[in-house]
């Protein structure tokens, strides 16, 4: 009964988006509110575990993507990102511009959290798209692609990091057969992927848009544009650094952590930027704050919108949805690797959130393989493999994508939800591959 109230609450949201035209924001609080109705939550914890979910999701994201618009839009604004773009191509080639937003996205996904990555790097994006004249989602999508696959597969992420604890799986071990694994499934979901879907009509949302093409003359000079504008990474990368060769009794740890907080990360880069973008390049404060503003603007309704899924997946577990799925599968005969695959799979289809469905995977199954010989790192990249699959309405990533590249909900299902399946299922290919000689 539980699974079949949200199979009709998914649909409801479906219906109610797509065809009723409500918006998305009050969609999401009217599903909710009936599906922990309908499972039998008392009305008030309802609103309780709606509330808890706004404060949760937008708690770790109201800064980040606050300070990362305000920060993309300097670097845009700038004129940064259009001399980042200009060098790119001009290293790469026009032909191979995938291959550097890919790999791009790689080295930075790596250390840093999704959503951070996106708000810095998918600007940039916009600007390489305009001035190659290339489709968007041609040069999009290898980007994401590998934000995605660092986030769902590879430590230090807090997902697969967690579940390699709960594993006792080595972090190094799994760290190097996720980077195996992950090299076909971006180069599949991103490149690959991108020539055949790259018609659909991707425009960036307009706070992001390239405002106009400087001239070469009046571009800032090439190392302080990419030094500003990877600035937040080096912090939280020396950080990450750092902290795994300082103890944690140490009076510096505090310090080196609180500089690599992705929040603390991007004020500094920001304040950065408005100093070596804007005041040294002549630009008044007042003039700054306004292009700060603005970029707030464009960012509202995101925010709104990852909030109502938030809320959603928070009645979900509250009402044990997601217990209740995994409690199905626990008995089956499947293969470890396949079960724990499609556990992480059908949580994620139901709860939306990779994190939530890599955790409450591990805790279903960690005492039902402790007497197997199932090696423990791939346990953790197949479950890491199910948690991005089937990406939809009650995901924030997809409603990032979504508002950021200003396309329909049909389009992101056939791009956003495409690609991330892609890389679900390359995974778990990758796992049991690799199973055959670990």
């Amino acid at each position: 009964m539980p699974l079949f109230i949200v199979v009709c609450g998914i649909l409801l949201l479906f219906t109610l988006i797509v065809f009723g035209r409500l918006n998305a924001f009050i969609s999401f609080i009217l599903v909710s509110l009936v599906i922990g109705i309908a499972n039998g939550m008392p009305i008030n914890q309802v609103i309780e575990s709606i509330e808890d979910g706004f404060g949760n999701t937008l708690g770790s994201l109201v800064m980040i993507l606050g300070l990362g618009a305000m920060f993309g839009k300097i670097i845009a604004d700038s004129g940064a990102a259009q001399q980042i773009s200009f060098k790119l191509i001009d290293f790469f080639g026009i032909n191979n511009i995938q291959l550097a937003v890919m790999l791009s996205g790689f080295i930075i996904g790596l250390t840093m959290f999704y959503e951070v990555g996106f708000v810095i790097l998918v600007p940039l994006v916009f600007t390489i798209a305009s001035s190659s004249r290339l489709p968007l989602m041609y040069v999009g999508l290898p980007l994401l692609a590998s934000l995605s696959v660092a986030h769902g597969y590879l430590p230090p992420h807090p997902g697969p990091t967690a579940v390699a604890i709960l594993f006792n799986a080595s972090i190094g071990k799994t760290l190097i057969y996720g980077i195996i694994i992950a090299i076909p499934a971006i180069v599949i979901s991103g490149p690959i992927l991108s020539r055949v879907i790259k018609k659909v009509d991707a425009k960036p949302l307009k706070s992001f848009a390239p405002p106009e093409v400087f001239d070469k003359k009046k571009l800032p000079s090439f190392f302080i544009s990419i030094f500003s504008a990877l600035f937040p990474v080096f912090l939280i990368s020396i950080s990450t650094i750092l902290t795994a060769f300082i103890s944690e009794k140490s009076n510096f740890f505090t310090y080196i952590e609180f500089f690599g907080n992705p929040s603390i990360a991007l004020l500094i880069s920001l304040m950065f930027s408005i100093y070596t973008l804007g005041i040294f390049k002549g630009r008044s404060m007042d003039e700054i704050m306004k292009k700060c503003s603005d970029s707030i603007k464009g960012v509202t309704m995101v925010l709104l919108i990852i909030a109502g899924s938030g809320a959603l997946k928070e009645v979900l577990i509250d009402s044990g949805v997601s217990v209740y799925i995994g409690s199905l599968l626990k008995t089956s005969s499947l293969s470890p690797l396949l079960l724990g695959w499609a556990i992480a799979t059908l949580i994620r289809v139901c709860v939306g959130s990779a994190t939530v469905a890599g955790l409450t995977t591990a805790g279903i199954l960690v005492p039902v393989i402790t007497n197997t010989n199932v090696n423990p790192e791939l346990m953790v990249l197949a479950i890491g493999s199910g948690s991005l699959m089937l990406s939809h309405v009650n995901d924030g990533g997809f409603w990032l994508f979504k508002e950021y590249f200003n396309v329909s909900v049909k389009d992101t299902l056939a791009t956003w939800t495409v690609m991330e399946t892609s890389i679900g299922i390359i995974g778990l290919i990758g796992v049991l591959v690799l199973d055959l000689f670990i």
